[in-house]
């Protein structure tokens, strides 16, 4: 009996070998992500009572999936609308934090092309959960990005540089030697609309809140490029365009604050022209006097990017995108950002939320 038995046991182990073989070589194709640290909300609220900073379990990595150590990832505004509850399109909870960023590809799945461990990509169009270290999402999320672009530029270029260059670009058509004008200079969007416009020859007046400061503030917009920087107590006049000297009336205006804000940019249109309000940050609403409607003709125009890439705008946007960082990378397009660690992800929060005064953009680091 223990000889039949031992026979037995000799017989089957080709088979168990083989079983035992293939039961590893199946395993090991099944690629997972390292554990990743992560900023989460379970709800929507103040973004600094709802989120809380956990740790995540590796997950598989797909064989259309591409692994991704996040480099960088900023905190804007929309991101803390997102957890407040108020945007328009967020995540369903509950969710990981952030919308853009930049990482560099940790693994990728046997399906994978084009993409390597070691490049540097972007979520394009960008893709909600850039708050953590390791992300994995399916290959036609990321575009790879030149690896010599500046990091922090490259976490930041898609929000708010692009949402400048769509708006000089998609309402009229703006020639060398055009003028526009806008309020919310000294915001990320209003300094790239004044570099971005000065290198296509296009000249840019800019209006400011009355402030302390405000000097320093109109000669740090003219190193950029700005032609003309104004306050709003100083267009109090009649006649707005008498203050400007070789400049043409502008076709094209751009709002981000609203109110009165609003107003003094429609005083410097040139008959037929366009304002575009891609933001309100005075929460006031935009008035316009009957004047402007019949005598001046005046549009009032909306824009909001998210809207314009979810129109099936992914392979027209990602060249923009390059166009951007090799501004950035000659030095002509800029705009002050704070490093953050990742560690520190509540001080930098704080900062985003304005608790600590006037910041730099907070840019998360990993």
């Amino acid at each position: 009996m223990a000889f039949s038995s031992w026979s037995h046991l000799r017989l089957r182990l080709p088979h168990l070998a083989r079983t035992q073989s293939l039961t590893v070589r199946a395993f090991s194709t099944t690629v997972m992500s390292p554990p990743s640290k992560a900023v989460v909300y379970d709800r929507q609220g103040p973004p600094d009572s709802v989120t809380r900073v956990v740790e995540l379990p590796p997950v598989e990595v797909k064989e259309n999936d591409v692994c991704i150590k996040m480099l960088a990832s900023p905190i804007n505004p929309s991101d803390i609308n997102r957890i407040e509850g108020v945007y328009p399109v967020r995540p369903q909870v509950p969710a990981v934090g952030g919308y853009e960023g930049v990482g560099e590809v940790f693994s990728v799945g046997s399906a994978v092309k084009g993409l390597s461990p070691g490049d540097w990509v972007i979520p394009s169009p960008p893709s909600s959960g850039t708050w953590q270290t390791y992300v994995v999402k399916d290959r036609s999320v990321w575009h790879k990005i030149n690896k010599e672009s500046p990091m922090e530029y490259a976490a930041t270029i898609t929000v708010n540089p692009l949402t400048a260059l769509r708006m000089l670009e998609d309402f009229i058509t703006l020639n060398p030697g055009d003028a526009i004008v806008q309020n919310g200079a000294t915001s990320i969007v209003g300094q790239c609309i004044i570099q971005l416009a000065r290198y296509r020859g296009i000249h840019s007046i800019n209006i400011i809140r009355d402030r302390a400061g405000s000097d320093e503030v109109k000669e740090k917009l003219k190193n950029l490029g700005a032609d003309e920087v104004f306050t709003e107590s100083q267009l109090e006049v009649k006649n707005v365009k008498g203050l400007l000297t070789n400049l043409p009336e502008p076709a094209l205006g751009f709002n981000c604050v609203g109110g009165n804000a609003a107003s003094l940019v429609l005083k410097f249109l040139r008959q037929g022209g366009t304002m575009v309000t891609y933001g309100g940050m005075s929460k006031k609403p935009i008035t316009v006097s009957t004047s402007s409607f019949i005598f001046k003709d005046l549009s009032l125009r909306g824009f909001w990017l998210q809207k314009w890439m979810s129109s099936d705008k992914t392979n027209e946007c990602r060249p923009m995108i390059d166009y951007l960082l090799d501004r950035a990378r000659e030095g002509k397009l800029k705009y002050e950002m704070e490093l953050v660690p990742f560690n520190d992800f509540h001080t930098a929060l704080d900062k985003a939320l304005g608790k600590l005064g006037s910041q730099p953009k907070q840019v998360l680091t990993f």
